[in-house]
């Protein structure tokens, strides 16, 4: 008997992108057969690139894992994404209950219903004032994210099949582990963008999520040690550690124990809007305190996370297991495992999805991934009706070649059916030229979105590299060769010249642009008085020149620098203009 398919889930974070492979194993368990974690850079002023970074990681563990072009796949989305709502109808026949969630939810859901993809579960019933009610877990997702991530993993060669909101798997892989328990537990899924608190008491289920993650401590190192936010992030998972209260000594070096100050600090931010939550968990929804905190995400991956929250709450504190119940093959990294086992609810809760039925069923599927389930659903259908029109063909076939008197007729009909392929091929070579036509045209138009984003780039870089204090720009010009292309301020702009090009050698094209192109900024400002004169200026060139986008040769400073007013006693702020060389010329339309 052929062995069953595995399980291949993919869980799309914040931060970190992780492929899992489970097996079936005996009498509905689950076996981990491998995992690996692909991490995404998190900081928010790089939002644009976070999803080419997503498509880049899923393709790269797609390779990793050696999985087949259409590999079945569930995966899961980041809280930070959903909106989630727990709201109460009145009961009502199953037939009005769909009608009725969704008259809540385009109460409910801040954009308009067209706009998500959305999706309930019901929880047990409770009475209310003298009318039983229903609890509904109402979670929705901008259609156009959920299109745009769901093509990172169809641009993978893998095809979506269940689409789960992360915080529910994390839900199904707890109750698969814990079971069914009287007290409140409260799992604190710390991610990179925000928390998510999931308040389990018996079969009650409630989330929230608070605007917190592991990004704000970050931004707080890389505030306090005025570095960028790749450095800070660095230093947070190289040294970085929750400072404990009390009589615990600080660390000898002066920078660890800096940064384990700010990180208790950022982390007591979090701790009140638990404490918030909790309060609101039980004074809105009748909930009970939690009698244990389960710690997840890689957030919770800080050192003494669990220590300073238990020193907050006084509560047990734990880190969640989720393959408590699960087999690790030995196939599987059992190192990365261990270290890595409270990062793996989703993926646990997601496979779930493919072995039995869940506590919570939530399906977010997107348009795209509908409809091709629904031609999936149609193929046997198609295909059977191919066969048959087929053997319909065969079988008039036959007859017109056992009968001698229509073989006339039949090799009319057949010398008929070849100048109507011929005029199919015809057709075909059109279509093909009209393919290749269009695919040079998408090809200059992917020129011009990354031409679109050149000037968001460089004005980027451009603060990014500016000193903190005592300099200010006030003015930028594109040049070509040295000079502006558009002007002085109130003059009339001269056409643009295009810039002399070597000539390629015969039967190879020329390298770049040949027409006007913009090769230079001119960038004029101010500079204040200050203990460093105009060393401000050169500071500011001096980190231009570490920049991707400049070419700049600093044993030249006289062709950077163009303009330089000297300091005086009788002015605050005094001129300066510095002429940046680029890197990669930008050709003018």
């Amino acid at each position: 008997m052929a062995a069953e398919a595995p399980i291949h889930v993919l869980n799309l974070g914040t931060q970190s992108v992780t492929l899992a492979e489970f097996a079936r194993g005996k009498v509905g368990s689950l076996v981990l057969k491998r995992h690996q974690r692909q991490e995404v850079l998190a900081d928010p002023a790089a939002d644009a690139a976070r999803l080419p970074q997503i498509r880049l990681a899923v393709a790269e563990l797609r390779d990793a894992f050696k999985l087949k072009a259409g590999t079945p796949i569930n995966y899961a989305l980041s809280g930070q994404l959903l909106f989630t709502r727990f709201v109460k109808v009145p009961a009502v026949a199953p037939e009005k209950i769909e009608e009725m969630v969704g008259f809540e939810a385009q109460q409910n859901v801040p954009f308009p219903i067209e706009e998500v993809v959305w999706d309930y579960q019901l929880a047990s019933g409770e009475k209310g004032a003298g009318a039983e009610q229903m609890e509904v877990a109402l979670v929705a997702v901008k259609a156009d994210a959920l299109e745009e991530l769901n093509e990172c993993v169809t641009d993978a060669g893998l095809r979506p099949q269940k689409v789960d909101a992360g915080p529910m798997a994390l839900y199904n892989a707890f109750r698969f582990n814990h079971g069914v328990r009287s007290e409140c537990d409260l799992v604190v899924d710390i991610g990179a963008r925000n928390t998510n608190l999931i308040f389990i008491e018996g079969l009650r289920l409630f989330v929230r999520s608070v605007p917190f993650g592991g990004t704000k401590v970050t931004e707080a190192l890389a505030k306090e040690f005025g570095e960028s936010f790749a450095a800070a992030e660095n230093r947070k998972k190289a040294s970085a550690y929750v400072g404990l209260g009390g009589a615990y000594a600080e660390d000898k070096d002066p920078d660890v124990a800096k940064a384990a100050k700010v990180t208790r600090n950022a982390m007591t931010r979090l701790h009140s809007e638990i404490v918030r939550n909790i309060n609101s968990y039980r004074a809105q929804q009748g909930g009970s305190a939690p009698n244990r905190i389960y710690l997840a995400g890689g957030g919770a991956s800080l050192g003494c996370t669990r220590e300073f929250f238990s020193e907050k709450f006084g509560l047990p504190i734990e880190f969640l297991n989720p393959l408590q119940n699960v087999a690790v093959s030995s196939s599987a990294n059992l190192e990365a495992v261990s270290h890595e086992a409270h990062l793996l609810g989703e993926t646990v809760g997601l496979a779930l999805r493919s072995l039995h039925h869940c506590p919570v069923e939530l399906d977010l599927p997107p348009a795209s991934v509908v409809a091709a389930q629904k031609d999936a659903r149609r193929l046997p259908a198609l295909i059977l009706a191919a066969a048959c029109f087929v053997l319909a063909l065969a079988g008039w076939w036959f007859l017109l070649q056992r009968s001698a008197t229509v073989k006339e007729a039949a090799l009319e009909q057949l010398s008929a059916r070849v100048t109507q392929m011929q005029g199919f091929e015809a057709a075909m070579k059109k279509t093909r030229d009209g393919v290749t036509a269009l695919q040079q045209r998408e090809a200059s138009m992917l020129a011009a979105a990354q031409d679109r984003e050149f000037w968001v780039k460089v004005m980027s870089e451009l603060n990014a590299k500016l000193p903190e204090n005592f300099i200010w720009v006030t003015q930028l010009e594109p040049t070509q060769g040295g000079r502006p292309l558009f002007g002085a301020a109130g003059g009339a702009a001269p056409a643009p010249q295009p810039t002399p090009v070597p000539a390629a050698a015969p039967g190879r094209k020329a390298d770049g642009p040949t027409g006007p192109v913009i090769d230079g900024i001119r960038l004029r400002g101010l500079y204040l008085d200050n203990p460093n004169q105009d060393r401000v200026i050169v500071e500011y060139v001096q980190n231009l020149a570490k920049s991707p986008l400049f070419d700049l040769d600093l044993s030249n400073q006289a062709a950077i620098i163009t303009k330089k007013s000297p300091q005086n006693a009788t002015e605050w702020a005094f001129d300066y203009e510095l002429q940046l060389k680029l890197k990669k010329p930008l050709a003018l339309p």
